[in-house]
Protein backbone atom coordinates (compact mmCIF):
# COMPACT_ATOMS: atom_id res chain seq x y z
CA UNK A 1 0.00 0.00 0.00
CA UNK A 2 2.79 2.42 1.02
CA UNK A 3 4.72 1.48 -2.10
CA UNK A 4 1.70 2.22 -4.31
CA UNK A 5 1.16 5.60 -2.60
CA UNK A 6 4.83 6.49 -3.01
CA UNK A 7 4.61 5.59 -6.71
CA UNK A 8 1.57 7.85 -7.24
CA UNK A 9 3.24 10.73 -5.39
CA UNK A 10 6.39 10.29 -7.46
CA UNK A 11 4.38 10.41 -10.71
CA UNK A 12 2.65 13.62 -9.59
CA UNK A 13 5.96 15.25 -8.64
CA UNK A 14 7.48 14.26 -11.97
CA UNK A 15 4.46 15.73 -13.79
CA UNK A 16 4.84 18.99 -11.90
CA UNK A 17 8.56 19.12 -12.59
CA UNK A 18 7.90 18.45 -16.27
CA UNK A 19 5.25 21.17 -16.59
CA UNK A 20 6.08 24.22 -18.64
CA UNK A 21 7.34 26.79 -16.10
CA UNK A 22 7.07 29.75 -18.48
CA UNK A 23 3.29 30.17 -18.25
CA UNK A 24 2.15 32.59 -20.96
CA UNK A 25 3.49 31.89 -24.42
CA UNK A 26 5.62 34.63 -26.01
CA UNK A 27 4.27 37.00 -28.63
CA UNK A 28 4.50 35.93 -32.27
CA UNK A 29 6.80 38.88 -32.95
CA UNK A 30 7.99 42.12 -31.33
CA UNK A 31 5.29 43.74 -29.21
CA UNK A 32 3.70 46.82 -30.77
CA UNK A 33 3.91 49.73 -28.32
CA UNK A 34 0.29 50.82 -28.65
CA UNK A 35 -2.59 51.66 -26.37
CA UNK A 36 -6.30 51.66 -27.15
CA UNK A 37 -9.46 53.76 -26.89
CA UNK A 38 -12.38 51.34 -26.70
CA UNK A 39 -15.52 53.23 -27.78
CA UNK A 40 -14.50 55.54 -30.61
CA UNK A 41 -17.56 57.22 -32.14
CA UNK A 42 -19.71 56.79 -29.06
CA UNK A 43 -17.56 58.99 -26.82
CA UNK A 44 -14.87 61.56 -27.57
CA UNK A 45 -11.15 61.00 -27.24
CA UNK A 46 -8.39 63.38 -26.29
CA UNK A 47 -5.57 63.90 -28.82
CA UNK A 48 -2.78 61.32 -28.53
CA UNK A 49 0.56 62.25 -27.01
CA UNK A 50 3.75 60.18 -27.36
CA UNK A 51 4.55 57.88 -24.46
CA UNK A 52 2.15 59.54 -22.02
CA UNK A 53 3.31 59.64 -18.40
CA UNK A 54 1.41 59.42 -15.11
CA UNK A 55 -0.94 62.44 -14.99
CA UNK A 56 -1.51 62.41 -18.73
CA UNK A 57 -2.09 58.68 -18.99
CA UNK A 58 -5.69 58.73 -17.81
CA UNK A 59 -6.58 61.71 -19.98
CA UNK A 60 -5.17 59.86 -22.95
CA UNK A 61 -6.73 56.49 -22.24
CA UNK A 62 -10.14 57.75 -21.19
CA UNK A 63 -12.76 59.39 -23.30
CA UNK A 64 -13.91 62.88 -22.36
CA UNK A 65 -16.12 62.20 -19.36
CA UNK A 66 -17.74 65.64 -19.58
CA UNK A 67 -19.00 65.04 -23.13
CA UNK A 68 -22.18 63.00 -23.69
CA UNK A 69 -22.54 60.45 -26.47
CA UNK A 70 -22.10 62.25 -29.75
CA UNK A 71 -24.58 60.38 -31.94
CA UNK A 72 -28.25 61.33 -32.34
CA UNK A 73 -30.43 60.32 -29.40
CA UNK A 74 -31.27 56.62 -29.33
CA UNK A 75 -28.60 55.65 -31.85
CA UNK A 76 -26.13 52.90 -31.10
CA UNK A 77 -23.55 51.07 -33.15
CA UNK A 78 -24.37 47.47 -34.05
CA UNK A 79 -21.80 44.95 -35.16
CA UNK A 80 -19.06 47.00 -36.83
CA UNK A 81 -17.97 45.15 -39.94
CA UNK A 82 -15.65 47.80 -41.43
CA UNK A 83 -13.91 51.10 -40.73
CA UNK A 84 -11.92 53.42 -43.01
CA UNK A 85 -10.34 56.88 -42.73
CA UNK A 86 -10.45 59.40 -45.57
CA UNK A 87 -7.58 61.68 -46.57
CA UNK A 88 -9.12 64.65 -44.68
CA UNK A 89 -9.26 62.44 -41.56
CA UNK A 90 -12.96 61.58 -41.41
CA UNK A 91 -13.64 58.12 -39.97
CA UNK A 92 -16.26 56.01 -41.78
CA UNK A 93 -17.90 53.24 -39.77
CA UNK A 94 -19.94 50.50 -41.49
CA UNK A 95 -22.16 48.61 -39.05
CA UNK A 96 -25.20 46.33 -38.79
CA UNK A 97 -27.24 47.92 -36.03
CA UNK A 98 -30.97 48.63 -36.46
CA UNK A 99 -31.16 51.99 -34.67
CA UNK A 100 -28.57 54.04 -36.60
CA UNK A 101 -27.75 54.64 -40.26
CA UNK A 102 -25.35 51.93 -41.50
CA UNK A 103 -22.67 54.38 -42.68
CA UNK A 104 -21.58 56.70 -39.86
CA UNK A 105 -18.96 59.43 -40.27
CA UNK A 106 -16.99 60.89 -37.35
CA UNK A 107 -14.19 63.40 -36.97
CA UNK A 108 -10.76 62.45 -35.64
CA UNK A 109 -11.91 62.78 -32.01
CA UNK A 110 -14.99 60.59 -32.52
CA UNK A 111 -17.49 63.42 -32.90
CA UNK A 112 -20.50 62.45 -35.04
CA UNK A 113 -20.63 64.41 -38.32
CA UNK A 114 -23.22 62.78 -40.59
CA UNK A 115 -24.58 59.43 -41.72
CA UNK A 116 -26.38 57.77 -44.60
CA UNK A 117 -27.41 54.47 -46.17
CA UNK A 118 -30.57 53.55 -44.30
CA UNK A 119 -32.54 51.01 -46.35
CA UNK A 120 -29.69 50.51 -48.83
CA UNK A 121 -27.84 47.56 -47.27
CA UNK A 122 -28.85 44.16 -45.92
CA UNK A 123 -25.60 42.72 -44.51
CA UNK A 124 -22.93 45.45 -44.45
CA UNK A 125 -19.51 43.88 -44.85
CA UNK A 126 -16.65 45.86 -46.39
CA UNK A 127 -15.95 49.57 -46.81
CA UNK A 128 -12.95 51.18 -48.53
CA UNK A 129 -12.17 54.72 -49.70
CA UNK A 130 -10.46 55.07 -53.07
CA UNK A 131 -7.70 57.63 -53.82
CA UNK A 132 -10.31 60.08 -55.19
CA UNK A 133 -12.24 59.96 -51.92
CA UNK A 134 -15.15 57.84 -53.14
CA UNK A 135 -16.65 55.34 -50.69
CA UNK A 136 -17.02 51.71 -51.82
CA UNK A 137 -19.04 49.06 -50.02
CA UNK A 138 -19.63 45.33 -50.24
CA UNK A 139 -22.93 43.87 -49.08
CA UNK A 140 -23.09 40.15 -48.31
CA UNK A 141 -26.90 40.29 -48.26
CA UNK A 142 -27.72 42.07 -51.53
CA UNK A 143 -24.61 40.66 -53.33
CA UNK A 144 -23.68 44.17 -54.47
CA UNK A 145 -20.53 46.27 -54.73
CA UNK A 146 -21.41 49.97 -54.69
CA UNK A 147 -19.61 53.29 -55.06
CA UNK A 148 -20.80 56.46 -53.30
CA UNK A 149 -19.74 60.05 -52.80
CA UNK A 150 -18.68 60.96 -49.24
CA UNK A 151 -22.21 62.36 -48.78
CA UNK A 152 -23.83 59.06 -49.79
CA UNK A 153 -24.84 59.76 -53.39
CA UNK A 154 -24.79 56.50 -55.37
CA UNK A 155 -22.37 56.58 -58.32
CA UNK A 156 -22.05 52.94 -59.40
CA UNK A 157 -23.57 49.55 -58.66
CA UNK A 158 -21.99 46.24 -59.62
CA UNK A 159 -23.88 42.97 -59.28
CA UNK A 160 -27.58 42.13 -59.36
CA UNK A 161 -29.49 42.92 -56.19
CA UNK A 162 -30.66 39.77 -54.47
CA UNK A 163 -29.19 37.49 -57.12
CA UNK A 164 -26.24 35.31 -56.09
CA UNK A 165 -24.30 33.86 -59.02
CA UNK A 166 -20.82 33.33 -60.45
CA UNK A 167 -20.87 35.35 -63.68
CA UNK A 168 -19.18 38.57 -64.84
CA UNK A 169 -22.33 40.48 -63.88
CA UNK A 170 -22.96 38.97 -60.43
CA UNK A 171 -21.42 38.24 -57.05
CA UNK A 172 -22.18 35.84 -54.22
CA UNK A 173 -21.62 37.57 -50.86
CA UNK A 174 -18.66 39.79 -51.87
CA UNK A 175 -16.29 40.77 -49.07
CA UNK A 176 -13.69 43.43 -49.97
CA UNK A 177 -12.26 45.82 -52.61
CA UNK A 178 -8.70 46.95 -53.44
CA UNK A 179 -7.61 49.67 -55.87
CA UNK A 180 -4.76 49.65 -58.38
CA UNK A 181 -2.84 52.84 -59.08
CA UNK A 182 -4.40 53.17 -62.55
CA UNK A 183 -7.90 53.05 -61.06
CA UNK A 184 -8.62 49.37 -61.80
CA UNK A 185 -9.91 47.47 -58.80
CA UNK A 186 -10.26 43.94 -57.44
CA UNK A 187 -13.18 42.40 -55.56
CA UNK A 188 -12.84 39.36 -53.30
CA UNK A 189 -15.97 37.28 -53.84
CA UNK A 190 -16.39 35.89 -51.20
CA UNK A 191 -18.54 33.80 -48.90
CA UNK A 192 -20.51 32.20 -51.73
CA UNK A 193 -18.05 32.26 -54.62
CA UNK A 194 -14.36 31.44 -54.31
CA UNK A 195 -12.76 33.96 -56.63
CA UNK A 196 -11.13 37.34 -57.12
CA UNK A 197 -12.58 39.57 -59.87
CA UNK A 198 -10.75 42.43 -61.60
CA UNK A 199 -12.57 45.46 -63.05
CA UNK A 200 -11.45 48.51 -64.99
CA UNK A 201 -11.63 51.95 -63.41
CA UNK A 202 -14.98 52.43 -65.16
CA UNK A 203 -16.37 49.21 -63.67
CA UNK A 204 -15.97 46.98 -66.72
CA UNK A 205 -15.39 43.29 -65.95
CA UNK A 206 -11.86 42.27 -67.02
CA UNK A 207 -11.18 38.78 -65.68
CA UNK A 208 -11.33 36.54 -62.63
CA UNK A 209 -9.47 33.69 -61.02
CA UNK A 210 -10.04 31.15 -58.29
CA UNK A 211 -12.21 28.15 -57.47
CA UNK A 212 -13.04 26.15 -54.32
CA UNK A 213 -10.11 24.23 -52.87
CA UNK A 214 -6.85 24.44 -50.98
CA UNK A 215 -4.32 24.43 -53.83
CA UNK A 216 -2.49 27.44 -55.27
CA UNK A 217 -5.03 29.87 -56.70
CA UNK A 218 -7.91 28.10 -54.97
CA UNK A 219 -9.86 29.62 -52.09
CA UNK A 220 -12.05 28.86 -49.12
CA UNK A 221 -13.59 32.26 -48.31
CA UNK A 222 -11.42 34.96 -49.87
CA UNK A 223 -12.24 37.45 -47.12
CA UNK A 224 -9.98 40.41 -47.88
CA UNK A 225 -7.79 41.77 -50.67
CA UNK A 226 -4.97 44.34 -50.83
CA UNK A 227 -2.41 45.56 -53.38
CA UNK A 228 1.22 46.63 -53.00
CA UNK A 229 2.91 49.37 -55.03
CA UNK A 230 3.99 46.84 -57.68
CA UNK A 231 0.40 45.76 -58.23
CA UNK A 232 0.76 42.38 -56.55
CA UNK A 233 -2.52 41.11 -55.10
CA UNK A 234 -2.68 39.80 -51.51
CA UNK A 235 -5.72 37.68 -50.69
CA UNK A 236 -6.82 36.55 -47.25
CA UNK A 237 -7.79 32.91 -47.89
CA UNK A 238 -9.36 32.84 -44.46
CA UNK A 239 -10.72 29.33 -44.03
CA UNK A 240 -7.51 27.87 -45.52
CA UNK A 241 -5.51 29.72 -42.84
CA UNK A 242 -3.25 31.48 -45.31
CA UNK A 243 -2.55 34.58 -47.38
CA UNK A 244 -1.98 34.00 -51.07
CA UNK A 245 -0.05 36.46 -53.23
CA UNK A 246 -0.60 36.91 -56.97
CA UNK A 247 0.59 39.11 -59.80
CA UNK A 248 -1.75 41.81 -61.08
CA UNK A 249 -2.92 39.29 -63.70
CA UNK A 250 -3.76 36.61 -61.15
CA UNK A 251 -0.63 34.47 -61.47
CA UNK A 252 0.17 32.66 -58.21
CA UNK A 253 3.47 33.87 -56.72
CA UNK A 254 3.69 32.52 -53.16
CA UNK A 255 1.73 32.00 -49.95
CA UNK A 256 2.12 32.48 -46.21
CA UNK A 257 0.69 29.81 -43.94
CA UNK A 258 2.09 31.03 -40.59
CA UNK A 259 -0.18 34.06 -40.01
CA UNK A 260 -3.38 32.25 -39.07
CA UNK A 261 -6.94 32.83 -40.22
CA UNK A 262 -6.75 36.40 -41.48
CA UNK A 263 -9.86 38.55 -41.26
CA UNK A 264 -8.60 41.66 -43.02
CA UNK A 265 -5.59 43.16 -44.81
CA UNK A 266 -4.48 46.78 -45.09
CA UNK A 267 -1.56 47.99 -47.22
CA UNK A 268 -0.18 51.50 -46.66
CA UNK A 269 1.22 53.58 -49.56
CA UNK A 270 4.67 52.67 -48.22
CA UNK A 271 3.98 48.94 -48.65
CA UNK A 272 3.51 48.35 -44.95
CA UNK A 273 1.14 45.40 -44.60
CA UNK A 274 -1.10 45.28 -41.53
CA UNK A 275 -3.50 42.46 -40.75
CA UNK A 276 -6.10 41.51 -38.17
CA UNK A 277 -5.90 37.74 -37.74
CA UNK A 278 -6.67 34.77 -35.52
CA UNK A 279 -4.71 31.65 -34.66
CA UNK A 280 -6.72 29.41 -36.98
CA UNK A 281 -10.18 29.25 -38.54
CA UNK A 282 -11.91 26.97 -36.03
CA UNK A 283 -10.82 29.14 -33.11
CA UNK A 284 -11.82 32.27 -35.00
CA UNK A 285 -15.30 30.85 -35.58
CA UNK A 286 -15.69 29.76 -31.97
CA UNK A 287 -14.56 33.13 -30.60
CA UNK A 288 -16.50 35.13 -33.24
CA UNK A 289 -13.50 37.41 -33.97
CA UNK A 290 -12.51 37.77 -30.30
CA UNK A 291 -9.01 36.67 -29.32
CA UNK A 292 -7.35 38.06 -32.44
CA UNK A 293 -4.09 39.85 -33.16
CA UNK A 294 -3.00 42.94 -35.02
CA UNK A 295 0.19 42.23 -36.94
CA UNK A 296 2.53 44.22 -39.12
CA UNK A 297 4.11 41.94 -41.75
CA UNK A 298 7.15 42.33 -44.02
CA UNK A 299 5.81 41.90 -47.56
CA UNK A 300 9.11 40.49 -48.86
CA UNK A 301 9.56 37.73 -46.29
CA UNK A 302 6.27 37.39 -44.41
CA UNK A 303 8.15 38.04 -41.16
CA UNK A 304 6.06 39.43 -38.31
CA UNK A 305 7.46 42.89 -37.50
CA UNK A 306 5.08 43.66 -34.66
CA UNK A 307 2.05 42.21 -32.90
CA UNK A 308 -0.53 43.07 -30.25
CA UNK A 309 -3.71 41.30 -29.14
CA UNK A 310 -7.02 42.70 -30.36
CA UNK A 311 -10.44 41.48 -31.44
CA UNK A 312 -11.49 42.62 -34.86
CA UNK A 313 -13.01 42.08 -38.29
CA UNK A 314 -11.53 45.05 -40.20
CA UNK A 315 -8.38 47.19 -40.03
CA UNK A 316 -7.31 50.62 -41.28
CA UNK A 317 -3.97 52.34 -40.55
CA UNK A 318 -3.57 56.09 -40.98
CA UNK A 319 -0.43 57.97 -42.15
CA UNK A 320 0.20 59.06 -38.55
CA UNK A 321 0.20 55.40 -37.40
CA UNK A 322 -3.22 55.27 -35.77
CA UNK A 323 -4.85 51.85 -36.11
CA UNK A 324 -8.64 51.64 -36.37
CA UNK A 325 -10.31 48.28 -35.84
CA UNK A 326 -13.91 47.47 -36.71
CA UNK A 327 -15.12 44.88 -34.22
CA UNK A 328 -18.21 42.70 -34.35
CA UNK A 329 -18.54 43.38 -30.62
CA UNK A 330 -20.14 46.68 -31.68
CA UNK A 331 -17.06 48.82 -31.15
CA UNK A 332 -14.52 50.81 -33.08
CA UNK A 333 -11.12 50.44 -31.43
CA UNK A 334 -8.67 53.31 -31.89
CA UNK A 335 -5.10 52.23 -31.24
CA UNK A 336 -2.43 54.92 -30.85
CA UNK A 337 1.37 54.74 -30.40
CA UNK A 338 2.07 54.99 -26.67
CA UNK A 339 3.20 52.82 -23.77
CA UNK A 340 2.93 53.20 -19.97
CA UNK A 341 6.09 54.25 -18.18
Amino acid sequence: MHGRLFFILAINVMALLGADPTGWSPHDGPLLKYRVNLRFGEELVTPPAPMAASAKEWAELRFSAATPDTMPKGWKLGRVSAVAVSAPGEVYVFHRGPSADPVMIFDAQGRYLRSWGRGVFEVPHGLRIDPAGNVWTTDAGTHLVQKFTPQGQLLLTLGKKGRADNTPETFNKPTDIAFARNGDFYVSDGYGNRRVVKFSAAGKYLFQWGKPGAGPGEFDVPHSVALDSKGNVYVSDRENNRIQIFSSEGKFLRQWTHLGSTQNLFMTPKDELWIITHRENVEATALNTLGGRIMRVDINTGRILGVIESPGHWIHVTPDALIFIGSLTGNVLRWFPSWPK
